[in-house]
């Protein structure tokens, strides 16, 4: 009889998905994308004007050329937008971070310090996914850091006038730039595996600057 192949956090995963399925299920302002594929909720008017606008100042204070766990990844030309970590003490990005929270119903600590990025005419990330792949040596860390990441949020800042789409390559939608939009998909399956369809990429902007945000959840404390 063959042997069960161990998905490091799969239990995790699994709870904590059906734990934020439920409450985004349950919230008339979250849309759910009509896929079979992947798990994936948009909350319009998540952030207003003023937010968005002050969030895109704050990344062009702390913007730099994107990083991968284990590749040179803005020379390679496969991620190469400008990104930074805001500061999780500031009490505006505080606020933002527990809405957050308090939407997906998570604990907190859990959560990674929110991310901006900036895209400008010919930035991309090329098709990723979000959760680790534990057979790379990077998981080692990660793992000690707070484990599989489980869901992921991002939020967009402006319209951008040509390009710069969320493109869900295995499910076959691109979602475009909305300011004040909130996605949140589950990078798990509902057994607590990853889910190889979370597949996304942000398209290369043609025309105007892309901004928004992000925020990745632990299985377990992040550290």
């Amino acid at each position: 009889m063959a042997s069960k192949t161990i998905i490091p956090d799969q239990d995790a995963l699994k709870r904590v998905g059906a734990q934020v399925r439920a409450r985004l299920e349950a919230n008339p302002e979250a849309y759910k994308i009509p896929t079979d594929k992947a798990e994936i909720f948009a909350i319009g008017d998540f952030l207003d004007a003023d937010e968005c606008k002050r969030l895109i100042t704050m990344i062009d204070q702390v913007a730099r050329p994107s990083e991968l766990f284990d590749d040179d990844a803005y020379a390679t030309g496969f991620r190469t937008s400008y990104s930074g970590d805001f500061d999780p003490e500031d009490s505006f990005i505080r606020s933002i971070s527990r809405r957050i929270d308090d939407l997906l119903g998570v604990n907190p600590i859990t959560g990674e310090t929110i991310q901006g990025q900036r895209y400008l005419p010919g930035q991309q990330f090329k098709p990723h996914n979000d959760w680790f792949y534990t057979s790379e040596t990077y998981w080692q860390l990660e793992r000690k850091r707070g484990g599989q990441r489980c869901w992921t949020t991002m939020a967009f800042l402006n319209e951008v006038e040509e390009g710069g789409e969320t493109h869900f390559t295995e499910v076959g939608i691109k979602i475009d730039p909305k300011p004040g939009v909130l996605l949140v998909w589950n990078n798990a399956l509902p057994d607590g595996s990853p889910n190889e369809d979370t597949m996304h990429a942000g398209t290369p902007v043609i025309r105007g600057v892309k901004y928004v945000i992000t925020k990745w959840y632990r299985t377990r404390k992040w550290n």
